[in-house]
């Protein structure tokens, strides 16, 4: 019973916005600071709430996401497996905890930035395109949230009003223009304070306009909103693009550079090498949906001859069979083996789990299937198939900087033949039949660029249908679950404005749809 109150407490404070600190002193003398700063610097903020943030999606990801798109999937017979859509009501505290707690620090850094004494556009800007990144995470995954009111308990609001995904929505679009207005004039930064760009606001500002993109194209399929955010795709395309700019290349993309070595304590190392065992790195099988389209394709990242120590560049070494997959939504005692899978550091071989190259924010693969969908639905003028063919070189290019110098290398030009992936002008704009089609095309490229993004192919999947991913027997006429509940604590803490929440947006259940899932 003392855990689970500590735990409500804690839960608590992470969506007011307070932090807490042990009781087993006086706490006059403990609240007393012992540098003798009474206020933070907005520099000081930034980094570590962006590294938390960073670390919560790419655990989540790898136990979560990818067990749900058929990336990896465990071998167990055990119940309470993602995989085979046994999600737990457990699995909604991690991410609303971590993302909420973080929120904290990235709205106080828009308001020291605002101080007539320590004012600092770019800091604003900056802030303001993290709070809704962080923000879309947050609806995205769970619907209606708490929002205006969120973070609010250190000016007594100890029970946030839950808002409605669609005026979410509409806020985070506003935050944006404003962020690209505020880092328009390049203010300077610390570099040093900024882990994702090293201080180079331009980048920001791309990544920002980027991110309006993931969203604007997210709430297109709503009839109530579409005509109005397709019209500002197509601004911040084709109108006036100098105004809008966005992500075009490798360089730009958002991630944390981690250290690259296999210590758990040096700054910046990967989440992966901290917060997971070698052994358990390294016994995930890939899922055979996965693995058996790059093999198929003779695709560069999982060609060991091209990776390093025989092992490829995505960090799969073969199983016993070779390099063969595990299908998911096996039966419970089917007797299915761990075959290919990712590799960990202790066999001496590249592997993922101390890659600097992993804590991807978004990248510009991503950004070019935004535009490949657009234009192939006639929302922007450019070619959909040059959009195509430009997410999928950056989208190897990421890992594999040297392997193609572009869409028209004979190298990249002779992959896409042989592999059957060259652009098809006749086939439907859509086909949900399971029939191919051009959005299936562009998404299941989309899905291999989104390869350890948060939840962004789990989001993707839940807007459009795609990619197609086979059902496995243990299924059933089981549903992927397009949200996670909210966290069993929400109902004790708040339970008046959960209440609320629920009678709107419907059940507190894994397969109610929220506002931009519905037609």
């Amino acid at each position: 019973m003392k855990k689970f109150k500590n735990t409500l407490v804690y839960t608590l404070l992470t969506v007011l916005g307070l932090s807490t600190l042990s009781c087993t002193k006086d706490f006059t003398k403990v609240n007393v600071d012992p540098i003798g700063e009474r206020e933070v610097e907005a520099r000081r903020l930034l980094a570590p709430a962006l590294v938390n943030i960073v670390t919560a999606n790419m655990n989540r990801n790898w136990n979560f996401n990818n067990q749900l798109m058929q990336v990896s999937v465990e071998i167990s017979d055990a119940e309470g497996k993602v995989f085979r859509y046994d999600v737990r009501r457990t699995w909604a505290d991690y991410t609303w905890n971590a993302w909420y707690t973080n929120m904290t620090d990235l709205k106080d850094i828009y308001t020291i930035a605002g101080k007539p004494e320590s004012l600092n556009k770019s800091y604003q800007g900056i802030s303001l395109i993290s709070q809704t990144w962080v923000s879309s995470l947050l609806t995205d995954t769970y619907g209606d949230v708490p929002y205006t009111e969120a973070n609010t308990g250190k000016i007594g609001n100890m029970q946030p009003v839950f808002d409605k995904q669609k005026d979410i929505y509409a806020d985070m679009f506003k935050k944006l223009e404003e962020a690209n207005d505020l880092l328009k004039e390049g203010t300077a930064i610390e570099g040093a304070s900024d882990p994702v760009f090293k201080g180079d606001v331009s980048k920001w500002r791309r990544f920002g306009n980027s991110l309006y993109l993931r969203l604007l194209l997210r709430a297109s399929g709503k009839a109530e909103v579409a005509s109005t955010v397709i019209a500002k795709i197509k601004e911040i395309v084709d109108t006036n693009p100098a105004e809008y700019p966005i992500i075009e290349n490798n360089t730009q993309t958002a991630k944390i550079l981690w250290n690259g070595t296999n210590s758990s304590t040096a700054v910046y190392s990967s989440p992966f090498m901290i917060n997971i065992r070698a052994v358990d790195f390294r016994n995930m099988p890939i899922c055979d949906f996965f693995l058996g389209k790059l093999v198929t394709w003779e695709d560069p990242r999982v060609d060991p001859a091209l990776g390093t120590g025989g092992v490829s560049r995505f960090g799969i070494d073969k199983g016993i069979d070779g390099y063969v997959g595990v299908p998911s939504g096996y039966e419970p005692g089917s007797g299915v083996i761990i075959q290919a899978h990712f590799n960990s550091d202790a066999e001496n071989k590249f592997t993922l789990q101390t890659d600097p190259n992993t804590g991807i924010i978004m990248n510009s693969a991503e950004v070019s299937f935004i535009l490949a969908e657009a234009a192939a639905k006639g929302w922007i003028n450019g070619s959909a198939e040059n959009y195509y063919y430009k997410g999928m070189v950056d989208a190897i290019t990421y890992w594999m900087p040297t392997q193609y110098t572009g869409p028209t290398d004979a190298k990249f030009v002779k992959y896409i033949t042989d592999a059957n992936l060259k652009w098809n002008a006749a086939l439907p704009l859509e086909d949900l039949s399971g029939g191919n089609s051009k959005m299936e095309m562009i998404h299941i490229q989309k899905y291999y660029a989104m390869f350890l993004v948060d939840f962004q192919q789990w989001f993707e999947f839940r807007r459009t249908g795609h990619p197609f991913l086979p059902r496995g027997a243990a299924l059933g006429d089981l549903k992927m679950p397009v949200r996670l509940n909210y966290p069993l604590v929400t109902q004790s803490t708040n339970p008046t404005n959960y209440k609320k929440a629920v009678a709107i947006q419907g059940a507190d259940d894994i397969n109610t749809l929220m506002w931009w899932q519905k037609p």
